[in-house]
């Protein structure tokens, strides 16, 4: 090996795992990767979501796997520089793109892949669409992309967990909210939830399901005894309760924002440019993101 590299991995040892990601330890056994504050788009990368990994005794659970097989493939190198128990679960908390096309990476592992009941039906609505677009969003790292429908399909009302040795991650699906296919886990060795994107923090709230019945989740996500929350996109926060509520601002104003407009009788165009405003410099990229979720929200309310 040149002299001059073991001198830099000397002062730099990061540089000997430049491929894995970076990970956050924020309680005993639980690692967290912070993605980009990034819109999914043309060249967005692939690595906009948290993605989590949990150790347990017996082994291993990672919680949403980014957004190709390359992200997937680094997250599941920092696993493997923190431990080499074996990876017996992966968690999609629902089926966006950054959060599960990733999940290629793992399928050496053997792992039983869990998710929402209504994941699989999702996965396979969008998954032309997701494929076709996966090469323009992530270029040559979209190769060897799949959606890789849940073995464990949690029913929503059921009361469902998984043990890992010495701590069990509880689930819970929900009814249509963010997206159709939410799910939420709950790590009770250190009463840590991961909300998926039924949490945004710092980002844009983004709506793929439905407003009202995101809302009624939130109030249900209030009532968990979190000691901290992983939301789906932001930092890690052990304050849950502050973060509901500033979400829960955001969008109560867009629900009432909206209805306002259409009770004037002001056009979609007029109120994508008007409505919820004043939300506008407390979240990042608000102008993108607001605009469709008051596109989407929109037809819905005239049929109130």
């Amino acid at each position: 090996m040149p002299k001059l590299f073991i001198l830099l991995l000397a002062l730099f040892p990061t540089l000997a795992f430049s491929s894995a990601l970076p990970v956050e330890k924020v309680a005993p056994g639980i690692y967290v990767h912070h993605g980009e504050h990034k819109d999914i788009d043309v060249g967005y990368g692939g690595d906009i979501c948290n993605s989590s990994f949990v150790i347990g005794s017996k082994g291993v659970a990672v919680i949403d796997t980014g957004g190709s097989p390359k992200v997937g493939a680094q997250l599941r190198e920092a696993i493997r520089k923190v431990t080499q128990l074996p990876i017996l679960y992966v968690i999609n908390t629902h089926g966006h793109p950054d959060h599960v096309l990733g999940n290629a990476a793992f399928k050496q592992d053997n792992p039983v892949f869990v998710g929402h009941e209504k994941l699989a039906g999702f996965m396979q609505l969008r998954k032309e669409a997701y494929l076709r677009n996966q090469p323009l969003w992530v270029g040559a790292d979209a190769a060897g992309s799949e959606l890789i429908p849940p073995a464990l399909a949690v029913a929503i009302g059921a009361a469902q967990e998984i043990d890992l040795g010495g701590r069990s991650l509880r689930f819970a699906a929900y009814p249509i909210a963010h997206s159709p296919a939410d799910l939420s886990v709950f790590d009770t060795a250190s009463n840590t939830l991961w909300s998926g994107d039924l949490l945004y923090i710092e980002r844009t709230p983004a709506l793929d399901g439905d407003l009202k019945g995101w809302l009624e989740v939130i109030e249900q996500l209030r009532g968990m005894p979190s000691a901290r929350v992983v939301p789906g996109h932001g930092p890690v926060s052990e304050n849950p309760g502050a973060a509901l509520d500033d979400e829960k601002r955001y969008l109560t104003l867009l629900l009432g924002d909206v209805r306002a407009a259409i009770k004037r009788g002001d056009s979609l165009e007029h109120t994508i440019d008007t409505a919820v405003q004043p939300e506008q410099k407390k979240w990042v990229l608000f102008d993108v993101v607001n605009r469709r979720n008051i596109a989407l929200v929109f037809p819905v309310l005239e049929w109130e």
